[in-house]
């Protein structure tokens, strides 16, 4: 489905029970909501669950030019308004954890829990070239050089070994990124120094990371979890960047067990 929200179309999903509290899922850089499937059955059992393509990915519209997280986070605030949808949990992974960070501060009234899975609350100064090298790549080259640096990134080898049906599917993910819309996010992303607001969240907060992450290390969360009070972590064994693909079961008991225990 599709709804225009800050001026652009955005392509969401809305499936489980109609009056059940609703959970946002905010996917990952070049992928799109269906990175969310493996979580599905178990979410919207209990909850509906709103999963939709961020600026520049899938059946979102990819304008041209830099992004910024305040941007993308009104984006999400434009199209919960749009489904007429005043409070959700947000469940964000890498960059969906960013924008959620960004939306948390700039309106905490709108989110009932925080999930911040495998991602950072900061780049640091000294990752910006290589930030700089993916936006010239995309551009010059378009997405295919950047496919298989970012598999090994997100997913540990014996899982790359083991479950190629699932790398398979998030391969395609990332070559069928706009690369418009790849670079505008990474430069979003490029920016993002949120580290030292973070205290001034106080909603539940689950903060979940893949034990062998090696692009938002477990130290980005620790970090997050230092500053935001009462703020759970979990960091998951033999999981990379995309743990919710690389230990589906594990991840979904973590943040089912999670939001189940909001009130």
């Amino acid at each position: 489905m599709k709804v225009s929200a800050n001026g652009i179309a955005m392509h969401y999903t809305l499936d489980g029970p109609a009056a059940a509290p609703v959970v946002t899922l905010s996917h990952s850089l070049a992928t799109t909501l269906a990175m969310w499937d493996p979580q599905m059955p178990a979410l919207t059992a209990r909850w509906r669950v709103l999963r939709y393509d961020t600026r520049g990915h899938g059946g979102t519209d990819a304008p041209a030019g830099a992004y910024t997280l305040g941007q993308l986070a009104e984006d999400a605030r434009a199209l919960l308004a749009a489904l007429g949808i005043a409070r959700t949990h947000w469940v964000g992974l890498s960059m969906g954890g960013m924008i959620g960070q960004t939306l948390a501060l700039a309106h905490p009234g709108l989110f009932r829990s925080l999930a911040l899975c495998d991602t950072a609350s900061r780049v640091p100064p000294e990752a910006g070239p290589a930030w700089q090298e993916r936006i010239a790549t995309a551009g010059a080259q378009g997405m295919e050089p950047l496919v298989e640096p970012t598999l090994e990134r997100w997913f540990t080898a014996p899982f790359r070994a083991a479950r190629q049906d699932v790398v398979d599917t998030v391969r395609a993910m990332i070559r069928g990124t706009s690369p418009v819309g790849y670079a505008g996010c990474c430069h979003a992303i490029a920016a993002l120094d949120l580290t030292d607001r973070l205290a001034a969240l106080t909603l539940p907060t689950l903060v979940l990371v893949g034990k062998d992450d090696p692009g938002t290390p477990v130290a980005a969360s620790q970090a997050i979890h230092a500053r935001i009070a009462g703020s759970r972590l979990v960091v998951l064994e033999a999981a990379a960047h995309l743990s919710n693909l690389e230990q589906p079961e594990a991840f979904t008991r973590a943040l089912t067990g999670f939001l189940a225990g909001v009130a």
